[in-house]
């Protein structure tokens, strides 16, 4: 079995969130399990020459953008027992950030081409193409209306991840006469809602369409959660399944981590402690052992559940807690956690910003984790979290319903709330807080959440269960 996994991103070469955690990481499990896995992503200027020195140039090809033909560099490197294949054309791909140019839909449409184009120059004619998100999504597309009759894509099957519905690609129809080059008579396929839908045309093309969590393939159903496809999507249920994500054991490792203060495991916790002290000190908190540190590492958007907390938060506050938050996002919940942290000096230390080491500082040195998302296709922070014995507090959504489990049973790994609102919130706080005073339920419960098993494994299993049956193995 040979699988392409296209994605606009990878972890360690380029990432701007949980997909390129998914891609670096689900390729090196399926490798693992004998699956022959490649991954081909763009060559972005913000790679690092570090990173660079490892690519090797294989060829050069042109590629059609409509009418047009562009520069097309293929680059291999290895890393991890996997293959990547990076492409490269700077006009595209050497500039400031993964996203958010006015030709995005260009620059993907080109990517898109470019995954199919390189097949023959590659020595690796996948079974499976696996895509990710609105970036890859013009793949199957390409691939049905342009290259199905061909050799070496005559027996090619798609897969399509959708990791967060939110972001389709949606465009004006004038798009596609001038950049994506679907023929006039297949161009229904990517029109929706009278508009230009990249992702709709990867549901209605793909073989299999799948979602990071089974809780969010049922919730996209829902025009809640849909953001206007679920129109589309219950036309294809019969395609659509859910997976949940896991995290990388690797990268995430308490025992093992380099970037955090000091290591620690599930049967010799002790050095957890050390690790609150120190991110204390360095967030310039007071070091106090017996209040409970709650960690938030997140995009600081609406949806995130950022405006429960903004309601609550000086309610909570008056307790004996403290708060250590890093992530940027909109300027409303910038503003108030930089003023939070202004009022309340010994008990709100904040970072703007993306910082991966304080990240892990703060997975190992908190004692719980604050996830209230309005939604969250997977989630990936509860799961670090919970490797690191930082105990989650979640909303009942998408993959946070899928890994998390409420502690009130005496066998679940966290504290849960359903529905979203900001005192059921401050509720489930208060019952971490309560559950927080009793150290030997705690010391209980931390080692619960470390000993749960969030790695690659069972989800690349999944994986290859379906890539076998679309591919009729």
């Amino acid at each position: 079995m040979k699988v392409l996994y296209a994605s606009s991103e990878a972890f360690p070469f380029a990432m701007s969130g949980g997909l390129a955690d998914v891609a670096g990481a689900l390729p090196k499990a399926l490798r693992r399990r004998l699956i022959g896995c490649r991954v081909v992503m763009p060559l972005y200027g913000c790679i690092s020459e570090e990173m660079r020195a490892k690519m090797t140039f294989i060829t050069s090809i042109t590629v059609s953008v409509a009418w047009r033909r562009q520069y097309c560099g293929i680059f291999e490197a290895h890393m991890d027992g996997v293959i990547y294949y990076f492409i490269d054309n700077q006009y595209y791909f050497k500039r400031d950030g993964l996203y958010g140019h006015y030709d995005d839909a260009e620059r993907f449409a080109f990517f898109s081409r470019a995954v199919l184009d390189i097949i023959p120059h590659i020595g690796f004619t996948p079974d499976i193409i696996h895509c990710n998100d609105w970036q890859t999504a013009l793949v199957p597309v390409y691939l049905n209306t342009m290259y199905r009759g061909s050799e070496p894509y005559s027996n090619i099957k798609t897969v399509f991840t959708i990791h967060n519905i939110q972001y389709q690609g949606k465009y004006g129809k004038e798009l596609n006469g001038d950049v994506l080059g679907i023929p006039y008579e297949s161009e229904s396929i990517i029109e929706y809602d009278d508009c230009v839908n990249f992702m709709k045309g990867a549901i209605q093309c793909a073989d299999k369409v799948t979602t990071v969590s089974p809780t969010y393939a049922r919730e996209i159903l829902d025009p809640y959660y849909s953001h206007g496809l679920d129109n589309i999507l219950k036309q294809f249920t019969y395609k659509l399944t859910g997976i949940v994500n896991g995290i990388d054991y690797d990268v995430y490792n308490p025992e093992t981590d380099n970037l955090i203060f000091k290591n620690y495991g599930v049967d010799d916790i002790g050095n957890k402690a050390y690790n609150k002290k120190m991110l204390q000190r360095e967030l310039g908190l007071p070091e106090k052992d017996g209040a409970p540190l709650i960690g938030m590492v997140t995009r600081l958007v609406k949806h995130k559940g950022l405006d429960l907390v903004k309601r609550v938060f000086e309610e909570l506050l008056r307790a004996d807690l403290q708060f250590a938050v890093l992530g940027s996002g909109e300027w409303e919940f910038e503003t108030f956690f930089h003023e939070m942290a202004a009022k309340y000096p010994d008990k709100v230390g904040l970072k703007l910003g993306f910082n991966p080491q304080l990240a892990h500082k703060i997975y190992a040195g908190a004692d719980m984790f604050l996830m209230p998302s309005q939604s969250e296709p997977c989630g990936l922070a509860q799961m670090v979290a919970l490797r690191y014995g930082t105990i989650p507090i979640v909303r009942e959504t998408g993959g946070l319903n899928d890994t998390i489990s409420d502690s009130g049973d005496g066998c679940g790994n966290g504290f849960t709330f359903r529905n979203y609102n900001a005192h059921e919130m401050e509720e489930t706080v208060w019952r971490a807080f309560a559950g927080y005073q009793d150290k030997d339920g705690w010391d209980i419960l931390r080692k619960r959440a470390m000993e749960c098993d969030n790695s690659w494994g069972v989800s690349a299993n999944a994986y290859i269960r379906l890539y076998k049956e679309i591919a009729g193995r």
